[in-house]
């Protein structure tokens, strides 16, 4: 009876840990579950200039011309402001640069202005994966650093990697994947699964923590950028 008795205490213990288990997925999966930004036909929900924005092939593109050129950089926005999330997507750049704005703000509704935390890319060597504060505070992050931001704006830097070893995996002129993770006040940047930078920022005067996400064509020399697989799970 006895041996009887503990059989079953058992029996429930392991059932109620598989229903809290199979509870706690369930909600993983809820929390990590993946939303496309681009439908891969045209721009719903993208607001932008689009003489230099148009989709091609299941791309994005962003393109200056002899005949489209622009004197300042302009933005694609998406609609929706996002806070604490994962953002993955593909990209191709072809002369110039670019970036992909996150937790920004709209500054000309009308020329499609935008500033704040830009995930960088160019088709240069130097500046791909850095963190860029578009109208603020410049480079707060160069490639291969972990930075903390005080509050005062002063950084503690280490070099975690050389630059040069990022560039050394990055595909000039092909497609490279690229994730942004912000939670909080932490900022990381990989490109083809190699971080690129760490940052904390404490600086609570200038710092986001939620805003919008637009794609930059930036003014300058004639370019082409591609993206594609634009793709964003919110975090808890």
């Amino acid at each position: 009876m006895q041996i009887k008795s503990i059989l079953l205490v058992v029996t429930i213990a392991l059932f109620m840990t598989s229903c809290d288990s199979s509870k706690k997925n369930s909600e993983e999966k809820s929390i990590e579950k993946k939303t496309s930004l681009f439908n891969g036909s045209d721009l719903t929900n993208w607001q932008g200039d689009l003489r230099i924005w148009s989709v091609e092939n299941g791309c994005i593109v962003g393109r200056t011309t002899d005949e489209n050129k622009i004197d300042k950089n302009t933005f694609l926005i998406y609609e929706t402001t996002f806070s604490d999330f994962e953002l993955t997507f593909k990209y191709k750049i072809i002369g110039g640069n670019s970036g992909v704005q996150y937790r920004a703000k709209v500054i000309d509704k009308e020329t499609f202005v935008v500033g704040g935390y830009q995930a960088d890319m160019e088709a240069g060597i130097n500046y791909s994966g850095i963190l860029y504060e578009e109208k603020g505070r410049g480079i707060i992050a160069n490639r291969g650093e972990q930075v903390v931001v005080g509050e005062d704006g002063e950084k503690t830097i280490h070099q975690f990697v050389k630059s040069e070893e990022i560039q050394a995996i990055i595909n000039m002129e092909d497609w490279n994947e690229y994730r942004i993770v912000a939670k909080g006040n932490h900022l990381q940047h990989f490109i083809n699964g190699h971080k690129t930078i760490d940052v904390t920022d404490n600086e609570v005067a200038k710092r986001t923590s939620s805003g919008i996400i637009a794609l930059q064509v930036h003014a300058g020399p004639n370019m082409e950028v591609f993206y594609k697989d634009i793709m964003i799970s919110l975090k808890p």
